[in-house]
């Protein structure tokens, strides 16, 4: 699959700490949006975030791998990022350690990781990118 690259004049909303909004879709088909915590791997080209492997949510993605997801820029709501892509990978984080990394990112801080045990990486490789405005 051939790599697909955000809009430099988007760049900042995939490295700043800001929410994300991450859609998936339901059992019945029906449309989900939650708001995540994310990591941007310029060097890879792929969005993580974490997730644990008991929740519906994650179920979701089992079944339907594909995603959406947008962040808007605090400063100027009209100003936003939207990606398409995939869900390419799952990896079992059983020591919280990615969590904590989205941790240090978000709150400046780590703590323990309870649900360690469960916790999973997932590894969204995009397949489009829409940035308003242009």
């Amino acid at each position: 699959m051939d790599r697909v690259a955000p809009p430099a004049s988007h760049l900042d909303l995939l490295e700043r700490p800001l929410f994300g909004h991450l859609g998936t879709v339901t059992s019945d088909g029906a449309p989900l949006v939650n708001p995540m915590w994310f990591l941007w791997d310029a060097e890879a080209g792929v969005l993580k975030f974490t997730h644990t492997n008991q929740r519906h949510n994650f179920r979701y993605l089992k079944r339907e791998p594909r995603v959406a997801f947008e962040i808007v820029d605090p400063d100027d709501q009209y100003r936003y990022l939207q990606l398409r892509g995939v869900v390419e990978r799952v990896e079992d984080d059983p020591t919280g350690v990615f969590y904590q990394t989205l941790q240090q990112r978000y709150r400046g801080y780590t703590s323990e990781v309870k649900d360690r045990a469960v916790r999973v990486i997932l590894t969204v490789r995009p397949t489009g990118f829409k940035a308003r405005p242009v």
